[in-house]
């Protein structure tokens, strides 16, 4: 068959880029031929009418000491492909992309199933070209293959407007199978769009940890500078604490696999982001794992690291909790600013493990089945 997937757009982040490889590998491994559909990069640009009003309050604001550069899209547009460098050579090397400018390019000849997910890819602040294009509102009329793959809302919360969620509600319907990544996700199917979707893995843990090693290990990639892993994608005070007590009471070194990637007040060179193999090779060295990420969370998982969850709110707590709970690890899971480390309990892994195998099987399954 020949596959097209449709998930979040590729950029700096690192678990958007490995579920996007995990499940294109997986249905390669299936014998089909696949691509990635993603809409083509473009400069960010002003609508010519806002040019000189959005430009004067800039200028007031340079005037009045704001960080932000006047010609600000300029400055994005050069530093951009200098700062997801790193994280472009694996895309470009491991993923299948097919550009488009527009979903409407692509003809019911071109592919004979469509699979969406993973990622947030239901969340309509995340999916910006409109949340429709996510339940394949292009393919109308088409007679092709359409699998929702461990699609993601992000939140339990209800975040669709009334027209937003009657058109997806319409679309859903003509979906083969429909699969979620939370278990969050499939109470949203069936109270807002009267569907019964399937609780299933994420990608990256449809493959095996040694499948991942060897990412790096073909790279060469060097040797991470410490045994305490930080990945940190909201930093704070309280945040900062946590891993200098975990550092100091089991005698670790920390170190970091990611830049400054959005902190924009920081200079180039700090918000370069490393490769997607040094972030990999983190997992493989360190002796445990602090993270407010919820793909950390499941590398820590794949590589048996104990580790701890600091909540991330913002970013959606459901994965956290629905992902945490799969495996009997809620415990892992620090909500408040003042960090409780005393309910944290050692990980049984062969318990862990036995239950991500049985998961596997059940999550490549639904793909198998509706892909013949």
């Amino acid at each position: 068959m020949k596959i097209g997937i449709l998930t979040l757009p590729l950029h700096t982040n690192y678990g958007g880029i490995l579920q996007a490889y995990a499940l294109q590998t997986v249905l390669e491994r299936m014998g089909h031929e696949v691509c990635l559909i993603e809409k083509r990069r473009k400069p960010m640009r002003l609508p010519l009418w806002k040019t000189p009003l959005v430009y004067g309050k800039r200028i007031a604001r340079n005037l009045m000491g704001h960080p932000f550069p006047i010609f600000y899209e300029q400055k994005i547009n050069r530093e951009m492909p200098i700062i997801r460098q790193n994280t472009d050579q694996f895309i470009n090397k491991y993923i299948k992309l097919r550009f488009v400018d527009d979903f409407s390019e692509i003809k019911k000849t071109d592919f004979d199933a469509i699979v969406v997910g993973s990622d947030q890819v239901w969340r309509p602040k995340y999916f910006l070209d409109g949340i429709e294009h996510a339940y394949l509102d292009f393919t109308d009329r088409w007679n092709i293959k359409r699998i929702a793959y461990a699609a993601s809302f992000g939140t339990d919360e209800w975040e669709y407007t009334s027209r937003q969620k009657n058109r997806c509600k319409e679309l859903i319907k003509n979906f083969d199978a429909v699969s979620v990544r939370e278990d969050s996700g499939v109470t949203l199917c069936h109270a807002h769009f009267d569907v019964e979707a399937q609780h299933v893995l994420d990608p990256t843990m449809l493959l095996a940890k040694e499948d991942y090693i060897q990412l790096f290990e073909n790279a060469n990639t060097p040797k991470s500078k410490g045994n305490l892993l930080n990945y940190i994608l909201d930093e704070a005070p309280e945040k900062l604490a946590l891993i200098d007590k975990i550092a100091k009471e089991k005698d670790l070194v920390s170190f970091r696999v990611n830049s400054k990637v959005e902190n924009r007040e920081a200079s180039l060179q700090e918000r370069i982001q490393p490769s997607v193999e040094q972030w990999l090779r983190g997992f493989y060295d360190a002796e445990f794992v602090i993270t407010d990420s919820f793909h950390a969370c499941v590398f820590s998982i794949l590589f048996n690291k104990p580790f701890i969850a600091v909540g991330n709110k913002d970013r959606g707590m459901s994965r956290f909790t629905s992902l945490l709970s799969m495996f009997g690890l809620e415990k892992r899971l620090l909500t408040s600013s003042f960090y409780n480390i005393e309910q944290i309990e050692n990980i049984d892994w062969s318990k862990v493990n036995a239950i991500l195998k049985d998961k596997v099987c059940t999550s490549i399954k639904l793909l198998t089945t509706n892909l013949k």
